[in-house]
């Protein structure tokens, strides 16, 4: 329950690689400056998602799954260090450059990313370790656990107390470009409705364009 002191808590899983995620992700800040929202922001991992699958993807997708390893490691690094705190601007750093700069995903950009947030470099190390890959799954397996493991990033969940979990949780949603003002107010009203009725599963339409980032 929310109050005028106490803002609605929301829960968002995201992996850092996926454009359609990054404009999700941008959508919620927008409803964060014009509804009593709060954001606790938690990694999940593509690359885990699909690791027993890889066979069936495309070769360009299995690729970006190699790739998906080292930011989700590092994101995870740096919450274990300085608390959950530290992934929303980590996140916008690490974004910016993957999806409006279309920077590559090495090492250097988590570097980049690092640095202009005012963490230390050291934390790179974590995407080429598997030290933190427990805890990396954790955060993604309580995500998934609320949906089912036929979605994918993000992953957004808000108290419901009619739900067996105490959480209404959804898939996305998917859109583009990211509404802003009371645009993406509306949207998150609509999706809080919609998602909260019991029984409802899945609204879908195919897509006609690609992530727009303007």
């Amino acid at each position: 329950m929310t109050t005028a002191s106490a803002p609605l808590p929301v829960d968002f899983w995201f992996d850092p690689v996926c454009p359609w995620t990054w404009l999700t992700s941008r959508w919620m800040l927008e409803v964060r400056a014009t509804r009593p929202i709060g954001i606790t922001w938690h990694v999940m991992s593509l690359a885990v998602l699909n690791e027993t699958r890889l066979d069936q993807l495309p070769e360009n997708i299995r690729d970006l799954m190699d790739q998906a390893w080292a930011p989700v490691r590092v994101l995870t690094a740096a919450q274990t260090a300085f608390g959950s705190e530290a992934l929303e601007p980590l996140y916008t750093a690490l974004g910016t450059r993957y999806h409006l700069e279309q920077q590559p995903k090495t090492r250097a950009t988590i570097e980049a990313a690092l640095r202009e947030v005012g963490l230390p470099l050291h934390l790179a190390d974590a995407g080429d370790s598997h030290a933190y890959d427990e805890a990396l799954r954790q955060s993604h397996r309580e995500g998934i656990d609320h949906v089912g493991s036929e979605v994918g990033s993000p992953i957004i969940a808000v108290p419901g107390p009619q739900a067996p979990s105490g959480k209404v949780a959804f898939f996305g949603p998917v859109v583009t470009p990211a509404p802003k003002g009371e645009d993406a107010a509306r949207l998150w009203d609509g999706t809080l409705a919609v998602a909260s009725t019991p029984g409802f599963y899945e609204i879908k339409r195919g897509r006609s364009v690609g992530p727009l980032f303007d």
